[in-house]
């Protein structure tokens, strides 16, 4: 009898025997009917409790079990979906990538696994993942708005094959051309990015002095003078804030994980660590800040939880990281202003320092990218306008 690939199942077990263990894994039938048997031995380090035992015992096992699985794919018939599974394991495992790249990966796997996932790695080529990116860039691809995924999303597609492909070689050793290396992203028609224009932006600043709870108003004057993304000013502690010098230092972020909810983060890039001096109108607001949150502390007692963030619930946790954009949106629309997401007081921080005209790298150093190349890519337009 005669097992197809798809029917065969590899199952691991184990046994004593004296002070070693027996790893054992099943691995499908042979020819006959009966079933192929892998074995290796295992032995606790002296001194490790039984807890530890069982715990080695099964990450033992999963090791022996992907090192059977591999090691009968001389020629790389493994399919993807199984060598991607891995990679993402050992991701979570080695904790080399941040949490929310984790996410975004295993975000990927649904539509990548009905494209390539039951493809043999040595079997996909060029066209197949050209074909997948195509049909991404295609409209109702994007759930939300009804068009194509943008260009940086089918690029963290073929990243993310590409980097299964990456995995394969470095843990298992099969070595295969890179059949994304030749693929092309495809151009989609993209939202014309808004943001308020200096009238605008004045009028909202003197709205949220006059009618706003204190914390808004200083979150949307940081971002506004500022340029520090959402998570960033959400991520400030207090010991970030240098009041004699009126300098405000970026060193973490706080950010919403699906898996562990809100979550201290690492900048976006290396050039994401910075310091920015900001003017007396900026650091004043700060200090109203910390001398209600004191009060705050005063009044709650224990219920204060101590997290040292600027931006908090009622009870000292972690401000939620939708909390801004809900509270703007209500405010706009009470106040009859036209509503921008929060990004746009990025994007108008950044425009203001061209209009001044501060060099590329002045204003990528204060946005906190990674490359001067990629504010110009970003403001190209408004940097041809001042110029002319």
């Amino acid at each position: 009898m005669r097992f197809s690939e798809k029917e065969v199942d590899f199952i691991a077990r184990y046994e004593k025997r004296g002070n070693s263990y027996r790893l054992k894994v099943y691995d499908g039938y042979k020819a006959d009917g009966s079933q192929n048997v892998k074995t290796k031995t295992w032995k606790p380090l002296a001194g490790m409790t039984e807890k530890q035992i069982q715990k080695e015992l099964e990450r033992q096992l999963v090791l022996f079990e992907e090192e059977v699985k591999c090691g009968n794919v001389s020629n790389a018939n493994i399919k993807f979906e199984i060598m991607a599974d891995k990679f993402l394991e050992q991701a979570k495992l080695e904790r080399k990538l941040r949490q929310l790249t984790i996410e975004r990966l295993e975000d990927c796997k649904e539509r990548t696994y009905k494209a390539i996932g039951h493809l043999r790695l040595d079997r996909i080529t060029t066209m197949h993942i050209q074909k997948f990116i195509n049909s991404l860039a295609q409209d109702g691809a994007n759930k939300h708005t009804g068009k194509g995924l943008s260009v940086k999303t089918q690029k963290l597609y073929k990243g993310f094959i590409s980097d299964v492909y990456d995995f394969a070689a470095r843990y298992y050793g099969i070595y295969l051309k890179k059949p994304c290396k030749e693929v092309h992203t495809v151009k989609v028609e993209t939202k014309k990015r808004e943001i308020y224009d200096l009238e605008e932006m004045q009028t909202l600043v003197n709205l949220l002095s006059e009618k706003a709870p204190l914390k808004y108003k200083v979150f949307f004057i940081i971002a506004m003078f500022t340029g520090f993304r959402k998570g960033e000013i959400l991520g400030l502690e207090w010991s970030d804030i240098d009041f004699e010098n009126q300098v405000i230092s970026i060193n973490r972020t706080s950010v919403y994980s699906k898996e562990k909810g809100i979550i201290t983060g690492t900048p976006k890039t290396e050039n994401g660590y910075r310091s920015l001096k900001v003017n007396d109108e900026v650091m004043n607001a700060i200090r109203e800040l910390k001398a209600e949150q004191d009060e705050n502390i005063a009044k709650l007692g224990d219920a204060w939880h101590g997290t040292d963030r600027l931006f908090t619930a009622w009870n000292g946790l972690p401000m939620g990281p939708d909390t801004p954009r809900h509270w703007l949106q209500k405010f706009c629309k009470k106040e009859g202003l036209r509503y921008v997401n929060v990004h746009s007081f990025r994007h108008f921080n950044a425009t203001a320092l061209i209009e001044f005209n501060c060099n590329v790298n002045q204003v990528s150093a204060s946005l906190g990218h990674s490359d001067p190349t990629t504010t110009l890519n970003i403001y190209t337009h408004v940097f041809s306008k001042v110029q002319a």
